[in-house]
């Protein structure tokens, strides 16, 4: 059964729902980490501010309280309801224990290097988008390696000389073959217009960011490619340090599951 892609919200606020504390947020540079039971991960907000009027005082809240604030326009508190709401779902996901997961260190025409552990998604899927169009939300570091063997072209809020404005989503995302969606979509509320333009494309969700729920297969999400933590305490640390792709060579791992 078809779900329209703006369940999204009440689905992830629904299926958070614990008596669990949270124990500790730290809004990174790159990233915003949450501990729980387990830990979540979501993308901070490209937008920097000095002052968030509720810091000091998350500790110690129960999760539902925070976890309503991902229907917030609030930037930095969607950011943090996504967080916790990961911190949740992934910790106890079969989901994302049964997923696939990548090589951390890829090999390439450039090189193997731990440095590319950030494109394993793309490298993964590399055999499957040759030939095809190919769109991708989000300027992924390093993606431009791509660009001289596949028909990629990369949409972005705030788009460099090589990418196209988002607003572009409306004309070429119901022409694209395979679309690549970044799962901070969800906290910025781009996610439900941008899933119904990719209904004609094979559609993988992907990023740190990723909720591993089952139910987004019924909104037309055909892979999840998200993350699994491998070393907590250094990914704790990196991300306090402001780390950005670093995390993909010292604290996660992705993973890769396609809906049937």
């Amino acid at each position: 059964m078809k779900v329209h892609p703006r369940e999204i919200y009440n689905l992830l606020v629904d299926s958070s729902q614990t008596n669990a504390l949270v124990k500790e947020i730290i809004i990174g540079l790159t990233w915003t980490y949450c501990q729980v039971d387990g830990i979540g991960l979501c993308m901070s907000p490209g937008q920097a501010t000095r002052t968030l009027p509720w810091s000091g005082t998350l500790v110690n809240l129960p999760v539902a309280n925070l976890s309503p604030w991902l229907k917030s326009w609030d930037s930095y508190q969607a950011t943090v309801a996504m967080a916790v709401i990961n911190a949740v779902i992934n910790s106890s996901s079969s989901l994302l224990a049964a997923a696939q997961p990548l090589p951390q260190e890829i090999s390439h025409e450039l090189g193997s290097s731990p440095s590319l552990a950030n494109l394993a998604v793309f490298e993964h899927f590399l055999p499957l988008i040759r030939g095809k169009r190919v769109v991708v939300i989000g300027r992924y570091p390093g993606l431009s390696m791509y660009e001289k063997e596949i028909d990629l072209t990369v949409l972005e809020r705030q788009p460099s000389p090589q990418d196209l404005p988002d607003t572009a989503c409306e004309y070429l995302l119901p022409e694209a073959d395979w679309v690549f969606l970044t799962a901070t979509s969800i906290v910025n509320k781009t996610f439900p217009r941008l899933v119904e333009l990719s209904q004609n494309a094979t559609l993988v969700l992907m990023g740190p960011t990723v909720p591993w729920l089952t139910d987004l297969a019924d909104m037309g999400i055909n892979y999840l490619a998200g993350v699994g933590v491998t070393d907590a305490e250094v990914l704790r640390q990196t991300i306090a340090e402001g780390g950005g792709v670093r995390i993909f060579d010292t604290g996660v791992q992705y993973r890769v599951w396609k809906f049937s």
